[in-house]
C-alpha cells in the first residue's frame, strides 16, 4: 500500500464499488463510507469488510469519516443533495474533493461556490470526473489545443444499451432543471428543436438518430474553452432504456463486475476553417468511470496537479497525457478525419 488514503463516499453503490476497487488496485488505502449503517454494507466480491457510515444531515459524521484521508471521492448521488455537504466537510478536514456528477446544476454550483476557499487552502475541488463530464472535457481539450479559434464543439455519445443503476434513476427524478448548452457564446437553455439529427459513429454503431442530451460536460468545457456553440447528443436506444421503468439494473458478465455495454464518444471541434475530431470507445460507462476518477485522484494527491481551487478536468490536467494513461480502459483514436 501507498501512504495515500482516500475516502470513497457512496462505496456501497454500483459505481462506488468500482471506484474503491480501482484505487486499491493502484495500491491506495481506501476508506469505504456508506450513507447507512455499516451493518448493512457487508463485504462482497472480495471487498474488505471495513466500512464507516456518515450522513449529509449530520456534518460531524462526515468529518469523522473523512478525517485523516488526503482526498474524498463522492460517488453518492443525487449530487444536488450530497455535493455541498461532502465538499464542505472535505475542505474542513483538509482533503481534496472529487465527484462523478453528471448533473449540470450541481457541477455549476460546485465550481462557482467553492473555488475561493479551496484555493486559499491549497485543495482541489474537481466535480464531474467521470464518463459524463470528465471524459468529454478531456477529449475536447485535446483537439481544441490545435485550434486558434473554436467556433463549435459537438459531442456525440453512442451506447448499445443502458441498464441504469438505482442511483441513476434517483438522480434523474431529482434533476428537473432545464438542460443548458452553449449558444452564441453563452450558457442557454437547450432547444427541443435539437432532436432528430443523424450522427455517424464508428462501428458497431454507424449512422444513428441522436437527440440533444447535454450533461455536465457542457458546464466543464465552457468554463475553460471559449466557443460559440457547445452541445452534446446521444443515440436513441439508451434513452429508450432509461425511459422504460422495466429496464433492469446493470448485470455483470466478468469477475470484475463489468457489463458488456459498449460506448463510443465522438468529439468534434471546428473554428477558423479548421476542424478536428477524436473518438474514445470502450465498455461499461459505470465501470470506466473508476479509472477516470482514480487517475485524477492519484495525480492530485501525488502533487502532479499542484493547484488549489475548483476546476474542470481540462483546466487541471494535460489532456493528452491523462488520456494516454487510460489506454488499457479507453481506446482513443486521434487524429480522425473530420
Amino acid at each position: 500500500m501507498t501512504n495515500h488514503g482516500v475516502s470513497v463516499y457512496g462505496a456501497t453503490g454500483h459505481t462506488g464499488r468500482f471506484v474503491a476497487s480501482e484505487l486499491e488496485r493502484r495500491g491506495v488505502s481506501v476508506r469505504r463510507i456508506g450513507r447507512r449503517s455499516p451493518a448493512n454494507a457487508l463485504a462482497r466480491d472480495g471487498e474488505p469488510n471495513v466500512w464507516r457510515s456518515a450522513s449529509i444531515d449530520h456534518p460531524e459524521t462526515l468529518d469523522g469519516a473523512f478525517e485523516g484521508t488526503e482526498a474524498v471521492i463522492n460517488c453518492a448521488g443525487p449530487f444536488l443533495d450530497t455535493a455541498p455537504a461532502v465538499i464542505e466537510s472535505a475542505l474542513r478536514v483538509g482533503a481534496h474533493y472529487l465527484d462523478i456528477a453528471a448533473e449540470q446544476r450541481s457541477v455549476r454550483q460546485s465550481l462557482a461556490t467553492y473555488h475561493s476557499e479551496a484555493r486559499d487552502k491549497g485543495l482541489v475541488v474537481l466535480p464531474a470526473m467521470a464518463f459524463y463530464g470528465g471524459l468529454a472535457d478531456l477529449l475536447a481539450s485535446w483537439i481544441c489545443a490545435e485550434l486558434s479559434v473554436v467556433d463549435e464543439i459537438l459531442i456525440g455519445i453512442a451506447l448499445d444499451y443502458w441498464h441504469p443503476t438505482g442511483g441513476t434513476r434517483r438522480t434523474g427524478e431529482r434533476n428537473t432543471a432545464r438542460r443548458l448548452v452553449v449558444s452564441r457564446g453563452r450558457l442557454a437553455p437547450a432547444s427541443a428543436a435539437a432532436a432528430g439529427r443523424s450522427w455517424h459513429f464508428p462501428a458497431p454503431f454507424g449512422d444513428v438518430a441522436v437527440t440533444s442530451v447535454p450533461l455536465s460536460e457542457i458546464i466543464t468545457i465552457s468554463r475553460h474553452i471559449a466557443a460559440t456553440r457547445i452541445e452534446s447528443f446521444m443515440n436513441e436506444a439508451p434513452l429508450k432504456d432509461l425511459r422504460n421503468t422495466d429496464t433492469p439494473p446493470p448485470t455483470s458478465t466478468e469477475s470484475s463486475g463489468r457489463s458488456t455495454q459498449t460506448f463510443a464518444m465522438d468529439v468534434r471541434a471546428s473554428g477558423a476553417g479548421k476542424s478536428r475530431r477524436i473518438i474514445a470507445s470502450g465498455h461499461d460507462i459505470y465501470a470506466v468511470t473508476a479509472p477516470i476518477v482514480a487517475e485524477a485522484c492519484m495525480r492530485i494527491v501525488t502533487g502532479r496537479s499542484a493547484k488549489g481551487g475548483a476546476f474542470a478536468p481540462g483546466e487541471l490536467f494535460d489532456s493528452r497525457d491523462f488520456l494516454s494513461a487510460l489506454r488499457s480502459d479507453i481506446h482513443v483514436e486521434f487524429p480522425v478525419e473530420p
